[in-house]
């Protein structure tokens, strides 16, 4: 993949270039970075220093460029009270202080959320620049707060456990007054892909069975809760429950199977 670049803009890509040298594992010290480029590049393009031959999409780099992705996982204004009380009680098991006042991991991690997957991956924040960089996550592309889909997940490795704590804004609507089934089911895809994949690395979904039990209103927060089933093989099978915040109302319950991929199924299509 060759991306044609003005003149003016070559010395910043090759700042890129050499934090993407570095991601991947390839350092280039700064006297030979230039001769370096010249020759892996024919003359005014510029060839990206890593194997990426499945990529057959021609890209614009966007300029400049702007390395601090936003985590939307963290509390914003738009925020409810339990969402942020959920948010605070499992966040503060994420770390713990031992007898000797040291800080350690707790059984709970928060995974962060941005708005490319890309950007999960190693060097992708590079990536995500150069690979349909106009592609968005579905979950994260309404800009406005609390308009749409405000997440925040936690996963518990030991226990084989993910939760999510969702609060569903306007944007969501269905029935009026509450959140659309198909909303929902975003949010369930969405989290026991995301715990299968946690698990069993990169996964596709293959099968995704849902049960509506009862509605979700607007603005309000709920709890998906997803564990483990079974693993064989490629195939990782997960159930997930759809609660309100204390689990005492059971508002939509799903199991998912999930297939194990490589990169190679995503770039090469």
């Amino acid at each position: 993949m060759k991306v044609i670049l003005p003149a003016k803009t070559r010395g910043g890509v090759q700042q890129m270039a050499r934090g993407l040298c570095q991601i991947m594992g390839r350092e280039i010290s700064k006297g030979n970075f230039n001769t370096n480029i010249r020759q892996m590049t024919p003359r005014g393009t510029l060839q990206l220093p890593w194997s990426i031959n499945s990529v057959r999409t021609m890209a614009v780099l966007p300029w400049p460029f702007s390395f601090q992705p936003r985590d939307f996982s963290l509390p914003n204004s738009s925020w409810g009270s339990d969402m942020r009380r959920l948010y605070e009680h499992y966040n503060s098991q994420c770390e713990v202080e031992t007898d000797d006042g040291e800080k350690k991991w707790g059984v709970w991690r928060r995974l962060p959320s941005y708005n490319r997957s890309l950007k999960y991956a190693t060097g992708g924040v590079y990536l995500s620049k150069i690979i349909q960089s106009k592609a968005r996550l579905f979950t994260r592309n309404i800009r406005a707060q609390g308009a749409g889909f405000e997440y925040v997940v936690f996963v518990n490795k030991q226990e084989q456990k993910c939760v999510c704590v969702f609060q569903a804004g306007h944007l969501l609507e269905g029935p009026p007054g509450h959140v659309h089934g198909g909303a929902i089911a975003t949010m369930i895809d969405t989290v026991t892909g995301t715990h299968a994949t946690y698990l069993s690395g990169p996964v596709m979904t293959a099968n995704l069975n849902i049960n509506y039990r009862s509605p979700i209103s607007l603005g309000s927060t709920v709890l998906l809760t997803c564990s483990l089933d079974k693993k064989e093989g490629r195939k990782t099978f997960v159930s997930c429950q759809v609660t309100n915040t204390d689990s005492s109302k059971l508002h939509t319950e799903a199991t998912g199977l999930f297939l194990s991929i490589t990169m190679g199924h995503l770039l090469g299509g």
